[in-house]
């Protein structure tokens, strides 16, 4: 899996690095923050989890 997120489309509601810490954080200003482009095991399941968690749809999975 690969994790793709477009900063520029984050509102910065945190849902993703709430339920997937390992991929995810935030910046100063609560935009995301890719830590792990390619997530395995129980992080890849976090990282979708997230990605249909998140409001903006700011995270992309191929």
């Amino acid at each position: 899996m690969n994790v793709v997120v477009q900063t520029s489309a984050c509102v910065g509601a945190g849902q993703c690095a709430l339920v997937a810490p390992e991929v995810f954080d935030q910046d100063d200003d609560g935009i995301v923050l890719l830590l792990e482009p390619k997530p395995e095991g129980a992080d890849a399941d976090a990282a979708t989890r997230a990605a249909r968690l998140c409001p903006a749809r700011a995270i992309t999975l191929t």
